[in-house]
């Protein structure tokens, strides 16, 4: 990962949480652990290389956890580390603007 250039925390946050995917796997693996064929059909635009690139960065970070279970076919969940959870009310924020974003209402252009 790049390294932060201004010491800014908000630089160093969207370093490790920027990206069109890493927040909105973040979102998913608010409800609980999932396996990786879960989160694939949960977002199913992500390619296999930047799910596990996404995965690999936010457990690097220590937001994500990844248990590996025995057995044939080997069985992996990914699942928000407590700190990782700690982004819920970020994550809240951002659905409810993105909701807000979606929701069609009076155009910009004939706002004053």
């Amino acid at each position: 990962m790049k390294e932060s250039v201004s010491g800014c925390p908000v630089e160093e946050a969207m370093r490790v949480l920027g990206g069109r995917w890493r927040i909105v796997l973040v979102y998913y693996l608010l409800d609980g652990a999932k396996r990786f064929s879960d989160l694939r059909r949960a977002m199913p635009q992500i390619s296999h290389r930047m799910l596990t690139l996404d995965l690999r960065a936010l457990e690097e970070a220590g937001l994500v956890s990844r248990t590996v279970y025995p057995g044939v076919p080997v069985r992996v969940e990914y699942a928000l580390s407590e700190e990782g959870r700690r982004l819920r009310a970020l994550v809240d924020v951002l659905a409810e603007v993105g909701e807000r974003l979606q929701t069609p209402g009076p155009s910009r252009a004939t706002d004053p």
